[in-house]
């Protein structure tokens, strides 16, 4: 059986038996034209948006369904925890070729709902659609943070200390777990931002270097990063320049050591310091005693900057 073969109220239907249980504050729910909530109290919403597209972020080939629904929401949160927000809600709409197995369908689905039961995240709405072209799967995610603790890439300045979570450069195998399923740093990001530890931040997934180079412009600064320090899987270079970690870039003030203790205590993921802000504005890494131009980031477009807006 294919989505072809089933009414756009019965897909729905398979998507809505995988939700969590209706909120106080979701006060139309899946099913109308439109979703009504209410707003969290003392707090500024936080918005974004991605697709993952078959061919181009996923191969069905070797993805498994459950993986391509985790991914397409994956990414959504970890823009929010780079933002220091907590997720609230996300928008699913699904652009279906109309020979997709309704076992891929539902698994797509299934993977989607398990990472938003895990985050507390409610699926309110969205859209689905046939397509002539690949599978494409677009989310819209919600999230809610105080209004001045919301993070951004543009607070660092010189002397500030540069961090990274977890480890960099595993998500290049494609066949890994760390592809496959990535974790979404959020329980960081929110401790970051509630404990005021961190004065800018961005996720990886477009890479360590690209983060790097962005934090850099929007701040006005330049960076200093140790190669030896880096916490990578396989081949620095490769590691740093390659996307798909969904890990966070960070820099702090050094007199805050105290504030990123106390938020790394709770976060569940390790931290690893690996350069310094500094007023040249050049990003550069240091190896063997040298120091050389940071590679670029991963680019959509092959601009030669090697940045992507995300």
């Amino acid at each position: 059986m294919t989505v072809a073969d089933l009414s756009e109220r019965e897909l729905i239907a398979r998507i809505q038996q995988r939700l969590l249980p209706r909120p106080e504050w979701l006060l139309v729910p899946i099913g109308d034209d439109a979703a009504v909530v209410e707003p969290a109290r003392n707090r500024v919403d936080v918005l974004t948006v991605d697709a993952i597209v078959d061919g181009i972020h996923f191969d069905r080939a070797f993805v498994p369904p459950d993986a391509i629904g985790h991914r397409a929401l994956a990414v959504n949160l970890s823009d929010l925890a780079a933002m220091g927000a907590a997720p609230r809600l996300a928008l699913l709409s699904m652009m279906l070729p109309p020979d997709l197995p309704v076992a891929d369908f539902d698994g797509i689905a299934a993977g989607c709902a398990a990472l938003a039961a895990r985050h507390t995240v409610h699926i309110v709405g969205g859209n689905l659609t046939r397509t002539s072209g690949p599978l494409t799967i677009d989310v819209t995610a919600i999230g809610t943070v105080k209004r001045r603790q919301a993070l951004t890439r543009a607070g660092a300045r010189a002397g500030d200390e540069v961090y990274v979570s977890g480890t960099i450069g595993a998500a290049a195998d494609r066949g890994s777990r760390a592809y496959l399923y990535p974790e979404p740093r959020v329980r960081l990001g929110v401790l970051l931002a509630r404990n005021r530890a961190a004065t800018a931040c961005m996720d990886l997934s477009d890479g360590l270097a690209d983060a790097a180079h962005q934090i850099a412009c929007a701040s006005g600064v330049g960076m200093t990063l140790d190669a030896a320090a880096m916490p990578v899987h396989g081949d620095v270079i490769a590691a740093i320049a390659a996307g798909d970690d969904y890990e966070l870039l960070f820099t702090t003030r050094p007199r805050w050591r105290n504030r990123l203790r106390a938020a790394i205590r709770h976060a569940g993921v390790s931290l690893t310091r690996i350069g310094v802000c500094t007023e040249r504005r050049e990003v550069l890494l240091s190896r063997d005693g040298d120091l050389e131009p940071m590679p670029s980031g991963y680019a959509h477009f092959g601009r030669s900057d090697g940045l992507r807006e995300t």
